[in-house]
């Protein structure tokens, strides 16, 4: 798998990303988040797939990156998950790389804070070791920080 940032030479990538509103229940969220993300941690390894994905209080905004017909094959099938609805597409395209290889997702900052790479058990979600960002990192997580605010 390639390093966080694209290496020139390196052969392009597809990048997904999405925004859905979440339906979990605020008292379910803990344990229902810490249960999908392991096993789409390990369903995600074993198929190439690397990505963000930024919680709020009703919204997911998730990046996907991998082989194209791997990542739309898995959007097809995250569209049909009850746990969310209003699923839309919000960019896919081939990039020059991988920007977060090694991300499973991250929580969203409250205004002027930063967000916060994630780490998920099957008894929930806790940070992750704390890691500098890259700028391509910042560019894309801000992208997805303003899909998560806008208007539904």
């Amino acid at each position: 798998m390639t390093e966080d940032a694209s290496v020139e030479g390196s052969p392009r990538t597809f990048r997904l990303m999405y925004r859905s509103h979440s339906l979990i229940a605020a008292e379910e969220r803990k344990v229902a988040l810490g249960e999908l993300f392991s096993a789409a941690r390990s369903n995600n390894k074993s198929r190439q797939v690397s990505g963000a994905l930024l919680l709020t209080e009703d919204w997911f905004v998730q990046v996907l990156e991998g082989e194209e017909e791997t990542v739309r094959s898995l959007f097809a099938h995250i569209k049909l998950d009850p746990r969310h609805d209003r699923v839309g597409l919000l960019d896919a395209d081939l990039v020059d790389g991988r920007v977060f290889a090694r991300w499973a997702m991250a929580r969203l900052g409250e205004d002027g804070e930063p967000d916060i790479p994630l780490i998920a058990h099957t008894d929930g979600i806790s940070p992750a070791a704390g890691r500098r960002t890259t700028s391509e990192q910042d560019r894309v997580l801000g992208v997805m920080r303003d899909a998560s605010r806008a208007t539904a």
